[in-house]
């Protein structure tokens, strides 16, 4: 009989670094686009579920914390430097570059013509965007996007910290790319 124990720091360091040469070139074609997020420890938090998901890269906007602001890095935990990312001031400019690559855009938001999570298509590279802990996404980013996708909820609240929504969706969208992937 087996005893189930954890891994230890040194064995999870060793599993890593054998896959760390394979993952660098298959990336998921997952973008993340944070915009006006205000919390830094929430953008760390996504930097660190982006390398878990190996996402493609992470685009900040507006007034979205940047690395290397110590409050991000602390989350992050290292991430800002495995995880590709840039910062775009336009939110708008940042989704019109993605749409021009051939990247499907689509908001994470509550909106009247949302599609649930589980209902999401993913055919090919897709970009992801979320956005203010208050106010959500604004108006003119949800229109440069290709549609929105919300996440379905059984309680009583109707959302979710923002990191953690993205973290849901990475995951959510990284399975359904791993799919299409395996088909091909």
């Amino acid at each position: 009989m087996t005893i189930r124990r954890k891994l230890s720091h040194g064995e999870l360091e060793d599993q890593r670094q054998r896959g760390l040469a394979e993952r660098h070139s298959a990336r998921h074609a997952l973008t993340a686009v944070v915009h006006n997020v205000r919390s830094a420890y929430n953008v760390g938090s996504m930097f660190r579920t982006a390398d878990a998901m190996w996402l493609r890269q992470i685009v900040l906007t507006g007034f979205t914390p940047c690395p290397p602001r110590p409050d991000v890095c602390k989350t992050a935990l290292g991430a800002t430097e495995t995880v590709p990312w840039q910062y775009r001031a336009d939110a708008c400019e940042a989704i019109a570059a993605l749409r021009a690559e051939g990247i499907t855009v689509v908001a994470l938001e509550l909106t009247t013509d949302a599609v649930p999570l589980d209902e999401l298509v993913v055919t090919g590279p897709i970009a992801i965007v979320v956005g203010n802990e208050i106010s959500g996404i604004d108006a003119a980013v949800l229109a440069a996007c290709d549609g929105a996708v919300q996440i379905p909820m059984y309680g009583v609240k109707h959302s979710l910290n923002v990191a953690v929504a993205a973290g849901i969706a990475f995951h959510h969208i990284v399975q359904r790319l791993r799919c299409v992937d395996s088909q091909l």
